[in-house]
């Protein structure tokens, strides 16, 4: 089968919705609940870390929960991936791992991983998938100085170099799920408007779905399966 053009998706909370795990920007998500400055910054961690290990060993336990798993949407695009002639590549903003769960091999997490853990003494980021408690020793050092390794607010999101790359080269990008409201993620589209094919497949509309060539609204679960039956039939 003849080589086609890259494919970039970028994922939002959206995706993982339809799974039963909890976005964090809408109306009833985390952070009406809980402050972003009291978890989810560098600062937050060094004045209370039990608090902000807590709230993460929180979302970790939520993916251990066996009735949380990939939906139609994470498994259409594995499919794509398997499938599909050409490069296949998902960025995603979400820190769960129900992409991987579904079969997808080539996904980046931008904002990092609640699977893993990064240790402050070595630079090592280890699978975690257990709580990060004060003992919690570092699989490459020992040193008990372990953290989410995930991105908080203020910190420079994964990949970056690697993800403007591939935007640069590819001739499809989708938004599934996403809010637009986060950067630089919600820039992407910047980078490939008027180039690129771009379809977004959002719920409701996003804070920059003007700038996207098709817009179709609905459940992951319906359009994105949908949308990869298009890209297959060519």
């Amino acid at each position: 089968m003849r080589e086609r053009g890259a494919v970039v998706i970028l994922t939002g909370a959206g995706i993982s919705r339809e799974s039963g795990l909890a976005t964090f920007r809408d109306p009833d998500g985390i952070w009406a609940r809980v402050r972003i400055e009291d978890v989810a910054t560098p600062e937050a961690f060094a004045c209370d870390p039990a608090r902000v290990q807590a709230f993460y060993n929180e979302r970790r336990a939520a993916l251990r929960d066996p009735s949380i798993r990939p939906n139609e949407a994470h498994l259409a695009l594995a499919r794509l991936e398997r499938d599909y002639p050409g490069d296949v590549l998902v960025v995603t903003q979400n820190v769960d791992n129900l992409h991987e769960a579904a079969g997808s091999r080539a996904v980046w997490h931008m904002h990092g991983a609640l699977a893993e853990a990064a240790c402050l003494a070595c630079e090592a980021v280890s699978p975690w998938h257990g709580d990060i408690v004060p003992t919690s020793a570092c699989p490459a050092c020992g040193a008990t100085s372990l953290r989410p390794n995930v991105v908080w607010f203020g910190e420079m999101p994964f990949h970056m170099d690697a993800i403007e790359a591939a935007l640069a080269r590819c001739a499809v990008f989708a938004a599934i799920g996403t809010s637009g409201q986060v950067y630089p993620a919600a820039g992407f589209i910047n980078a490939v408007a008027g180039r690129a094919r771009t379809v977004e497949l959002t719920l409701e509309p996003s804070a920059v779905s003007p700038l996207f060539d098709q817009v179709r609204h609905g459940s992951a679960t319906v359009t994105v399966p949908e949308f990869v039956d298009e890209l297959l039939r060519g």
